[in-house]
């Protein structure tokens, strides 16, 4: 699976678990010895980053001689260099977003085409509800490849006179991936001769083709196993709730418009489900980056309705210095580009405020921020924030990395954060300012969204124990 949050064995696991340093390291150097070996003398290149810990992956799981390899693509699917496995048991498709729109293209449709590149002749697939058209590509790829696909039904479907089903897992849109999960399973333990698999439930032959270009399948109950491995299931970094005193940390790798909203119907769930008391007892922060070619500005503004007190960006470096930070380094952006990118979500973020009327009782009118968004001088580190004549108003902060913004955030209130340092690291009045409020609160609630990476960044520093 890709991306890692904080160790890049994640991405290859057997048995639910990242392979050890000592088998990551044998494997990364015999395969990258034999691909030296091997490489056309004249075109002489290695496979990029993600195409060669593909290759490692199945060396690992063939020499390591696995039952069952679950693989997921990494960018679309067509194209995809996991896209490689000619029978699969089964292939499942998840709901479609708009995402790599440079790559995969800027619409439903461009993307359906993509992602039902993954079809195989005779090989049974599975999608959840889509809207009509790019469900209807996916259903004419699938024709072309002879490969017989089928629509999950929901989750209500399988809990039928049994009891509901608990998910490991926060947020509904989950339950649409819990029942392809469940699909998937029951075909590969079904072409394993797995016995007591749950009777299937007839579909009416109505209902099967009824406004639906394709045929659903049928139901089944699910055995002990199956409610135990649903129940069961963790993944770092997908609505994932770290309580830490005083401070919860809301975390969720959410990247593009339907994800986004998914993830404010959770947090407004789990961390906003009473009203906002205005007496500064609840201080609410968002954390937010973004990267790639995502329309931040829409992002941003699906946030709004969160009510947050302060925002605050950062690029997805945990720390100034990449030295101790080799899995997280991103070799494709520089330091200048990201902030570049967290100063235009700042604008952007103060601007939607201002749309908004400025609302929120900590902030009197949102900020005009006129020019270039200048950084502060600073003594030993840097915060940027908008020039304006009033700046102990600025709801919006930018840090360089990761360790500053969320040392910020907690003022020393997390134990596992240091808090910030007394003096130079936060010169500018806005900081000051909003240090108060966030020491005194009752409850400080952050929301850290926008990016896998960054959630997988700030993952590094609040839970120590996964650098291990």
């Amino acid at each position: 699976s890709s991306p890692h949050l904080v160790q890049v064995r994640e991405r290859i696991r057997i048995n639910g678990q990242p392979i050890s340093k000592d088998l990551f390291n044998k494997y990364f150097w015999l395969v990258y010895n034999r691909l030296e070996e091997t490489k056309d003398p004249v075109h002489a290149s290695m496979p990029a980053y993600f195409r060669f810990l593909t290759i490692m992956a199945f060396h690992v799981f063939l020499q390591e001689k696995v039952d069952l390899a679950v693989v997921e693509v990494g960018i679309g699917g067509a194209y995809d260099c996991t896209n490689i496995i000619r029978a699969p048991v089964v292939c499942g498709v998840s709901a479609l977003g708009i995402d790599h729109t440079s790559i995969l293209g800027d619409t439903m449709e461009k993307i359906a085409w993509q992602k039902g590149g993954i079809f195989k002749p005779g090989v049974p697939a599975f999608t959840v509800a889509q809207p009509e058209r790019p469900l209807e590509v996916l259903r004419e790829r699938a024709q072309e490849q002879k490969c017989p696909l089928y629509l999950c039904p929901e989750l209500d479907e399988f809990e039928e006179g049994c009891r509901a089903l608990e998910l490991g897992l926060a947020g509904a849109h989950q339950r649409s991936n819990a029942a392809l999960a469940l699909q998937l399973a029951r075909m590969w333990l079904q072409r394993h001769g797995c016995q007591g698999l749950g009777e299937l439930k007839e579909v009416p032959p109505s209902t099967e083709l009824a406004g639906r270009p394709v045929p659903l399948a049928p139901a089944f109950h699910p055995t002990d196993a199956m409610i135990q491995g649903l129940r069961d299931t963790e993944w770092l970094g997908r609505t994932q709730v770290l309580s830490h005193g005083p401070v919860t940390w809301y975390l969720d790798g959410a990247h593009t418009t339907s994800s986004i909203q998914a993830c404010v119907r959770w947090f407004r769930q789990a961390a906003l489900n009473q009203d906002k008391l205005h007496d500064g007892s609840e201080v609410r922060v968002l954390l937010f980056n973004a990267t790639g070619d995502r329309d931040t500005a829409a992002l941003l503004k699906l946030l709004l309705p969160c009510h947050f007190d302060y925002a605050v960006f950062c690029p997805n470096f945990t720390e100034m210095s990449v030295a101790n930070n080799a899995d997280q380094q991103n070799f494709n952006v520089t330091l200048e580009n990201a902030l570049t990118r967290c100063l235009e979500n700042q604008r952007t973020w103060t601007q939607l405020l201002e749309e908004k009327g400025g609302q929120d009782p900590w902030l009197p009118a949102p900020l005009r921020v006129g020019g270039l968004l200048q950084p502060a001088p600073a003594r030993g580190s840097l915060l940027l924030v908008p020039p304006a004549p009033r700046p102990l108003n600025s709801s919006a902060l930018v840090f360089p990395c990761l360790a500053q913004a969320l040392r910020w955030v907690a003022q020393g209130r997390d134990p596992h954060l240091a808090a910030p340092a007394a003096s130079g690291a936060h010169p500018h009045p806005a900081a000051s300012s909003g240090a108060v409020l966030l020491r005194e609160a009752t409850t400080v609630r952050v929301l850290v969204t926008g990016s896998l990476h960054l959630v997988g960044g700030a993952l590094r520093l609040l839970d120590p124990a996964l650098s291990q």
